[in-house]
């Protein structure tokens, strides 16, 4: 491997690692399509779909390991929330991960693309006065983000992403948990989807371990680096972010498949 595809690497996990950190979203949104489409336009080797899926997997457990460390303390991590989803998307992950061996390429980005839209749309619905409850007063439907978790599980184990890109949005819109506890506490859960995702990805030999290495150096600088700047933004800015990331990764992906 050349020393430019090297720094390349580096980057892309840094710049997916740190967005993970700051808004809780594992990195895959922004990984997936820097991993697939940069390196061949730089005149670079190409990364197969598998092999993207499965370096993002481990991108996105060890950015998460490194962005919940640093939130540990600060009260937004809802435990409630992480139980009742985190169980859900792992097993979700684990089938979507082996499930995924047998499909195509083109296949593996219609469902990424499918779950960037169903992401997108959510985050343009109003979330207003939602950001003013006290956190100690949150309350949700269990069950309810239990199923919902166990779909985004399933998908994000095809893609080889946490889900969090999507878990978010419905944590905001359908189960109406503040930004900050829903981005806290889908570091969290996306930890625990992650670990279902590289453990079927690593079984089924979807990982490129160079390059996997290289990503996981480049979240463990990164992630912590985003998680600090994201305590100090307020909460709009957040979510305008994110729709912004989540928007203009949307349309990439569907420009692609049609």
């Amino acid at each position: 491997m050349s020393l430019t595809m090297i720094v390349l690497i580096f980057f892309i996990g840094f710049i997916g690692s740190f967005i993970s950190g700051m808004l809780g979203v594992g990195g895959s949104i922004v990984n997936y399509p820097m991993l697939l489409y940069i390196p061949p336009l730089l005149g670079l080797a190409a990364f197969s779909v598998h092999e993207v899926t499965g370096i993002s997997a481990v991108q996105v457990l060890f950015a998460t390991i490194a962005g919940v460390w640093l939130l540990r303390k600060d009260g937004y991590l809802n435990k409630r929330l992480i139980v009742y989803m985190g169980i859900s998307v792992l097993i979700g992950s684990l089938v979507g991960g082996f499930g995924s061996t047998g499909m195509s390429e083109n296949t593996i980005n219609i469902v990424y693309g499918v779950l960037a839209l169903l992401a997108a749309i959510l985050m343009f619905v109003p979330t207003k006065g939602l950001d003013e409850q006290p956190h100690d007063q949150v309350t949700f439907n269990g069950p309810l983000s239990a199923v919902f978790a166990l779909i985004v599980g399933i998908g994000s184990g095809i893609v080889g992403a946490g889900g969090a890109f999507l878990l978010v949005p419905i944590m905001l819109v359908v189960l109406r948990i503040p930004i900050r506890m829903a981005i806290a506490s889908s570091l969290a859960i996306t930890f625990i989807s992650s670990l279902g995702g590289t453990f079927s990805k690593l079984a089924t030999g979807q990982v490129e371990y160079i390059p996997s290495i290289i990503m996981v150096i480049a979240s463990i600088i990164a992630a912590p680096l985003g998680v600090k700047l994201g305590k100090k933004m307020e909460p709009k800015y957040l979510k305008g972010l994110l729709v912004i990331i989540i928007l203009g990764t949307t349309i990439k992906i569907w420009m692609d498949i049609l």
